[in-house]
């Protein structure tokens, strides 16, 4: 399968943003996919939130927002909304924050799930990959 539409978990792009071994060159490589508009790559506005409170504990505020800058330059950020939380309320999902990513993936057509935590999405009918899984169908 041909995979256009990524949705970006917050593991993967963590790893980007704070340079974590071995995991950092396969999101280097996916966005580099994105930037040559292979992919599109999309995240959750709930994630930059995530991200900029991590972020801003282990790097402090001015440099955890110049990283989500240059991240969103790269990254679609997509809507949460009502809807999308009343589906995550009612999933099977264990973890409620992997339903709500869940749920804005389906909502916006994305073909897969990129992360390095496949098995919080196991009730999910998107594919899951790691950022290594992905780079290998290319």
């Amino acid at each position: 399968m041909a995979y256009k539409h990524l949705f970006v978990d917050s593991d993967v792009l963590l790893d980007l943003a704070l340079l974590r071994e071995p995991f950092y060159p396969y999101i280097q490589l996916l966005l580099h996919e994105g930037e040559k508009q292979n992919v599109k790559l999309s995240t959750s506005g709930l994630i930059i939130a995530n991200m900029n409170y991590i972020l801003s504990k282990q790097l402090g505020a001015v440099t955890a927002r110049e990283a989500l800058k240059a991240l969103r330059a790269l990254v679609n950020v997509l809507s949460l909304d009502g809807e999308i939380i009343d589906l995550a309320l009612t999933s099977n999902f264990t973890d409620f924050e992997d339903a709500i990513q869940y749920y804005i993936a389906r909502k916006n057509n994305c073909d897969a799930i990129i992360t390095r935590n496949i098995k919080d999405y196991k009730n999910s009918t998107i594919p899951v990959l790691t950022a290594e899984q992905f780079l290998n169908t290319l």
